[in-house]
């Protein structure tokens, strides 16, 4: 395959490089940052894109931003993105689509050499692996959606309406405090711990509609 690395680490990029040369690859381009890696895939139209999630300048998410733009663009673009943290939330943006040829592995995975080099080869052929630390993420999201109690669940509802808190209020006969309570309820069980209220709304609501 071609193939296209993101990668800021140069230890662990130029490990990359000489594993994927070693089984037959070739590596077309090996980028530091976000920028790089679109320019790189439009200009090569590599087979495969291996993704660091969090790299320059902010060393947050432009990994993941990029994965992103390039799937918007070409939603059969094949990607493996690569994390040394959990984020089942990232993992749920990435999944969102039935394009396929995609993944999301923490970076551990990489220390087993064969499983790695199949795990391209799935991705390659459309399919879809999830590392497995981050379905138990993604599976203890949906245990906090089922411990909601039945009014935080109806609140819920409402809100994936689109309603207000005071529309939410008049709907259920209750206070607007009390619908607030209920909310930050929800938000806790949810373990939505941003601290953007109008951020933990959408993530709640987009639970609840997945569910």
């Amino acid at each position: 395959m071609r193939i296209v690395i993101a990668e800021d680490a140069v230890l662990l990029r130029e490990g990359l490089a000489r594993l994927l040369a070693t089984a037959g690859h070739e590596v077309v381009a090996a980028v530091g940052d976000g920028r790089a890696l679109v320019e790189a895939v439009t200009a090569h139209r590599p087979d495969l894109t291996i993704v660091d999630v969090r790299m320059p300048p902010s060393h947050t998410d432009e990994g993941l931003q990029a994965a992103r733009a390039l799937r918007a663009v070409n939603p059969s673009e094949r990607i493996l993105v690569l994390s040394q943290i959990v984020s089942g939330r990232a993992a749920a943006d990435l999944f969102a689509t039935d394009a396929g040829g995609i993944g999301y592995l923490l970076k551990d995975r990489v220390g087993d050499v064969d499983e790695f080099l199949r795990t391209l080869d799935t991705i390659a052929d459309g399919g879809e692996v999830i590392d497995p630390l981050v379905v138990r993420q993604l599976l203890r999201r949906r245990t906090g959606l089922e411990a909601l109690t039945p009014r935080e669940t109806e609140v819920l509802a409402l809100m994936a309406e689109g309603r207000t808190n005071t529309a939410i209020a008049d709907a259920l006969v209750i206070t607007e405090a009390a619908v607030a309570k209920h909310i930050n309820r929800i938000f806790a069980k949810l373990h939505l711990s941003a601290d953007d209220t109008t951020h933990k709304r959408v993530q709640a609501v987009l639970t609840y509609l997945r569910r």
